[in-house]
């Protein structure tokens, strides 16, 4: 992963998430400590009783922590909304780095290698997806705009700048910023409707949707 995503996530999305959820803690490394803490005890009961069906006390129970130390690092299940989709891009981003999707210099390669990481990724978390793309539209406004904002900027933006590079050597005879806006829902797919696919491997169906992808471009296939 490059320098500038790198001091995003470890920078950036920290400041962020610090304007929005204040907090009565002084230390920015313990607060970040705390809330991963909350987010997956949260993911935890969130995943069994849905977001409505789950009280901040369930998820204080979880987290192992007293109402009071809950309500030290947040204030409200949207805050804890915000940081469950935060974190699952953060771990999206580190499954790409770990696909070594950056390990070569020929954007075209760079696409597929990213592609395929991502078709993949819902595999590993898809009860995440699966609930993030349910329950966040209960976000506040506050809270959603951020969100809307942080999508824009990492998952589309992500693959923007990636067609922005194809597109140099292989000229697209499309929408970029559509393409880039519509390729995020496509790659969940085994998340979000794998239900009838329990009879083809994850690599036949990555296969298929990449191949699909590039014919979709103008691309020559890789």
């Amino acid at each position: 992963m490059s320098k500038q995503k790198l001091d995003y996530f470890r920078t950036y999305l920290p400041k962020l998430s610090r304007e929005l959820i204040p907090s009565s803690a002084k230390d920015p490394k313990l607060i970040e400590q705390k809330q991963t803490q909350i987010v997956e005890a949260a993911c935890n009961v969130f995943f069994k009783k849905g977001f409505h069906g789950t009280n901040m006390r369930e998820i204080a129970a979880e987290a192992g922590m007293s109402m009071g130390q809950l309500y030290h690092y947040i204030s409200s299940k949207d805050d804890i909304l915000f940081l469950v989709v935060k974190h699952m891009q953060e771990l999206w981003y580190e499954h790409l780095v770990a696909f070594g999707f950056e390990d070569t210099e020929d954007p075209l390669t760079r696409l597929v290698r990213a592609l395929r990481s991502a078709i993949e990724f819902p595999v590993k978390h898809k009860k995440l997806l699966q609930f993030i793309y349910t329950e966040s539209k209960y976000l506040g406004k506050k809270h959603l705009e951020v969100i809307l904002k942080m999508d824009d900027r990492n998952v589309a933006g992500f693959y923007r700048n990636l067609l922005k590079e194809v597109n140099k050597n292989h000229p697209l005879e499309c929408d970029l910023d559509l393409a880039a806006r519509f390729l995020p829902f496509i790659t969940v797919f085994i998340a979000l409707r794998g239900w009838h696919l329990k009879d083809r491997s994850v690599e036949d169906i990555a296969d298929f949707m990449v191949s699909f992808i590039q014919k979709g471009l103008g691309l020559p296939q890789k």
